[in-house]
């Protein structure tokens, strides 16, 4: 019986024929869902199987799409214009409220249904589909979408609003009183999660692992050892929120209490049943909007 146990770990680890590559995210998002391949000890028999290079979320949609990377962190809209992914089960980087890294940022008086121009961070898909979606479907208005680098500044020197995805996001909403002081400026600070949720009653879910399900088969792991590889990281990262806290508190102008709470409660890093049917849902919403083709039915890995 020994005999068997080792036997089974040595092949559950064993190394992958072919390097998977992994396009991730430079965020602190999605920190949980990297913990195993950024810490010991898991950290080196992973990097027999994957080869990581981190980037933004559309790169990350790209790089997926050209070959260039066989699994990544991609922004769920990649789904209905890369043909032949498959999902990664159980991971997700969504919320079941308010999110606080997805903001729309409204300088009209009048609101959302006064807004006709959007600035948008370039770095963003899924967010920018989101707020289309919002624009179109509950405002019934069609504003503007223009594409520009996440400086909040200059992005609504041009537009009503503004779109701010990740960090620059979470910097925005510290920044809050300090602008305010600055420019004399009253701007409204929409979480997009929060509005969808408001709107739908289902979560609202930003990215998940995508892969190409031919790179799997040519690496000769099989898709269940490579799920319960993210699957594992995922939950280790979890068990380890206080020392990402840590982590990441040196890196980013945001207080160590607001980082704790943004990864504890904001995110939502499983993949369940309310996830599945808020994607589906916003599948529908999108090609009914035209802002994206019909998506194929959801096909995990």
């Amino acid at each position: 019986m020994l005999h068997w146990v080792v036997t089974a770990q040595s092949c559950s680890r064993r190394a992958s024929a072919q390097k998977l590559k992994i396009s991730a995210i430079r965020f602190l998002n999605p920190a949980p869902l990297m913990w195993d391949f950024e810490h010991p000890p898991e950290q080196e028999w992973l990097s027999e199987r994957y080869q990581i290079h981190l980037s933004m979320p559309s790169q990350c949609a790209a790089e997926l799409a050209d070959g260039t990377a066989d699994i990544g962190l991609v922004p769920v809209a990649a789904y209905a214009t890369t043909p032949g992914l498959a999902i990664i089960p159980g991971c997700a980087i969504a919320s079941l409220g308010s999110v606080r890294s997805i903001l729309l940022v409204v300088k009209h008086p009048e609101g959302l249904g006064a807004v006709r121009s959007v600035a948008a961070d370039t770095a963003s898909r899924a967010s920018n589909v989101y707020a289309q979606i919002v624009f179109r479907k509950f405002y019934g208005t069609d504003p503007a979408f223009l594409p520009h680098a996440p400086n909040l500044d200059i992005m609504l020197q041009d537009c009503d609003a503004a779109i701010l995805i990740g960090d620059p996001a979470l910097l925005a909403l510290e920044d809050q009183p300090a602008r305010l002081a600055r420019t004399g400026q009253h701007l409204s600070y929409i979480d997009l999660a929060h509005e969808w949720k408001q709107h739908t009653g289902l979560p609202w879910v930003s990215a998940f692992w995508a892969v190409r399900p031919q790179a799997i088969a040519n690496s000769g792991l099989r898709s269940s050892e490579v799920t319960d590889d993210f699957v594992q990281s995922r939950d280790h990262g979890m068990a380890h929120i206080e020392d990402l806290v840590r982590e990441w508190a040196p890196r980013i102008s945001v207080p160590a209490a607001t980082i704790h709470a943004y990864l504890s409660r904001n995110i939502h890093y499983a993949l369940d049943e309310a996830c599945v049917a808020g994607l589906e849902l916003f599948f529908r919403y999108a090609a009914e909007c035209g802002v994206l083709p019909a998506a194929p039915p959801l096909r995990l890995l």
